[in-house]
């Protein structure tokens, strides 16, 4: 028999096994019921104010062997000879966890990665900094795993609707990821475990019968009445089946061919900004109201904030304690940086996107059709800030009191950011109507917290990969494409997605869908 008790400790009685089993005992020990065992299955941290402490939901047990087996385990059989084909294109979690699904369903999944495995890609990725190489097909944006592989593989989602997020957490658990993602209110990877947990999925799918082919870019989408048979790739092969489009939120070259093919798409908002970048001890001091920082027991803090300036969101996102900035750059007239944290999160600095919702309309009042206009907004921001940089890697960066007063910074703080920064007014780099919310996002801020507005902290650009910049439309039943039957956009490059857990999800639902229809006929 189990019960589930919930605990409100301090951070340094959270690790205190002694300490819980007394509490739990005083709460929920009686004549009928002993104690045998106990385990941790929910942490969270309230820091809202002094003193701060830790909710716990915690299973009891008065028999040893019922939480031996809290988390349920996929099965993945090898599949028959002539088990039919899907041809997923693009290795993200979508197109991963698309896999996986199909093998549990008797379906053979023949995945198609435009970039490399994760080793070579881990390679290709450190040149980048080192000596500022960028191959197109293989760095942060492309290859093995997609975007989030190299990029912090934190797994917190808003996305409570969209599916069952547990199993996605007990799968990758089940892949290699610690079994804290299944506790944490806030769970995370880390970009220095998550390539082997993504290589442990793809040898799984090879092993059950499944193809993973890297270096294999699809060209074309071919179809016949109406329908998607299969792709070509660009070294002239031909893949034939339903067709599951997993191609990520940077696939421009791809946009463009499904546009230049009249594939229906459309623009969709995004968020355009920076990168902040503060010293992890100041976060710490600042969020858990302590001069002394975290102490001991409680983890690098990190922070949300949100609000709207003008009837447009003004927010932080992917905050990474502990972390780098990196450049997540695609091709050599770019420049764009992203954050990532190893799984300690045991670096000096902590960095934090801050970006301004933009919607189609803000670029265009006259409402245009062209589904590539917030693509070309990206691209042409992308742009400004290499040609800022004479074509290098060296990034855009100001003081955040600076760019409230409208200066260049005089001088500049160190940075996590290997390739470098120089002085720049942001000012002058973006569209004023960007200017005028990120200011007034900051001075939110500052009125919650004045030691984030600090000469400490320092604001590094472009951060514009934040989500695609259009939608490709699908039939909300069936979630096929609207106009092609067997084409399924999934994943945060079909604009259904914003992260590995939704991306994953999104998956795994297009798969079910296949399923439900050659099932139903």
């Amino acid at each position: 028999m189990t019960k589930e008790i919930q605990l409100t400790v301090s951070p340094k009685q959270a690790y205190d096994s002694t300490f819980i089993i007394s509490r739990l005992r005083a709460k929920a020990e009686t004549k009928d019921f002993v104690i045998k065992d106990f385990k941790i299955i929910r942490r969270s941290i309230d820091a809202r104010k002094k003193p701060i402490k830790i909710n716990l939901g915690i299973l009891i047990s008065d028999n040893e062997t019922d939480l031996r087996n809290l988390y349920k385990k996929r099965i993945y059989k090898k599949l028959n000879p002539d088990a039919p084909d899907i041809i997923i294109v693009g290795s993200g979690p979508s197109g991963l966890f698309a896999a996986l699904k199909a093998i549990e369903s008797g379906i053979k999944p023949i995945v198609i990665e435009r970039g490399p495995d994760v080793d070579s890609r881990r390679k290709d990725i450190a040149n980048i900094s080192r000596e500022g190489k960028i191959l197109t097909d293989s760095n942060y944006c492309f290859g093995e795993g997609g975007a989030g592989t190299f990029s912090d593989g934190k797994l917190f989602t808003r996305s409570k609707k969209r599916g069952n997020i547990k199993e996605v957490l007990e799968i990758l658990h089940q892949f290699g990821a610690s079994e804290e993602i299944l506790i944490s209110s806030h769970p995370h990877i880390g970009s220095d475990k998550l390539p082997g947990i993504i290589k442990n999925i793809r040898n799984k799918i090879i092993e059950c019968g499944g193809e993973v082919i890297f270096n294999c870019k699809m060209d074309e989408i071919l179809c016949e009445d109406g329908k998607a048979i299969g792709v070509k790739t660009s070294d002239g092969r031909l893949f034939l089946g339903p067709v599951f489009l997993g191609i990520g939120h940077s696939a421009r070259d791809t946009y463009r061919m499904l546009h230049s093919k009249e594939v229906k798409m459309e623009p969709k908002g995004l968020a355009i900004g920076v990168r902040l970048e503060h010293p992890q001890e100041l976060i710490d001091k600042m969020q858990y109201h302590s001069k002394e920082g975290r102490g001991k027991w409680l983890p690098p803090a990190e922070y949300s904030f949100v609000t709207q300036v003008d009837n447009r969101g003004v927010y932080t996102f992917c905050m990474c304690p502990g972390g780098v900035i990196v450049p997540a750059v695609s091709s050599p007239e770019e420049l764009v940086v992203n954050g990532m944290s190893a799984s300690a999160r045991a670096g000096r600095w902590a960095n934090s996107g801050f970006v301004v919702e933009i919607n189609p309309e803000d670029i265009d009042k006259n409402k245009t059709s062209s589904p590539l206009k917030m693509l070309e907004l990206q691209e042409n921001l992308e742009k400004t800030f290499s040609k800022d940089a004479n074509s290098t890697l060296n990034a855009a960066a100001q003081r955040i009191p600076d760019f409230l007063r409208g200066k260049i910074s005089d001088t500049l703080p160190p940075t996590s950011y290997v390739p470098g920064i120089h002085p720049a007014d942001y000012n002058l780099l973006f569209p004023e109507f960007i200017c005028h919310r990120l200011k007034k996002g900051l001075e939110f801020i500052g009125e919650k917290s004045g030691d984030f507005i600090s000469e400490k902290g320092l604001m590094i650009g472009l951060e514009s990969r934040t989500s695609s910049p259009l939608r490709i439309p699908r039939n909300p039943e069936t979630l096929c494409h609207v106009e092609i039957e067997d084409l399924y956009p999934m994943g945060e490059g079909a604009g259904y997605a914003g992260g590995i857990i939704s991306s994953a999800i999104d998956g795994i639902r297009c798969v079910e869908a296949y399923k439900n229809r050659i099932k139903n006929g």
